[in-house]
This record gives C-alpha cells, sequence and structure tokens, in this order.
C-alpha cells in the first residue's frame, strides 16, 4: 500500500494539466508579443515590415508550443 502510494505520487508530479506546462506558456507568451506587436504595426500607419514581423512570430509560437510539447515540456 505505501509503495503504490509513493508510485502514484511521483507519477502525479511528473504531469501537467490545464494548460499550465512549459511549452503552452512559452507558445502563449511568444503569441501574444506577436499580437501586440501587430495591433502597434497596424496603428503606426500601418507599418507592413512589423506587421510580417509580427506574423512570423505568430507561426513561431506554434512551432516552439510543437516542438517544446515533443520534447516532453506539454500535457500528452
Amino acid at each position: 500500500m505505501i509503495e503504490s502510494a509513493d508510485q502514484a505520487t511521483r507519477t502525479a508530479a511528473r504531469e501537467y494539466h490545464h494548460g499550465r506546462t512549459p511549452a503552452a506558456w512559452a507558445g502563449s507568451i511568444i503569441a501574444a508579443v506577436a499580437f501586440t506587436l501587430g495591433a502597434v504595426a497596424f496603428v503606426m500607419g500601418p507599418n507592413w515590415t512589423l506587421i510580417w514581423v509580427a506574423a512570423v512570430l505568430l507561426v513561431l509560437s506554434l512551432v516552439t508550443g510543437g516542438v517544446l510539447r515533443r520534447m516532453g515540456y506539454g500535457q500528452s
């Protein structure tokens, strides 16, 4: 009984839930920066160079989240 409770505790400690994973945080932060940059660039004129940089950052956020998830830093 004690061994199974200890094993269950160790297993639960390794699992992440509800999007509280390094992969989710990294992807969300990069996406938030991309949307903020895109909004500021659109208001500034629009500044097409910064809008394209924001678009690239948004795609990069998806790639970052996917790569980190495959590396084991996301919810499976």
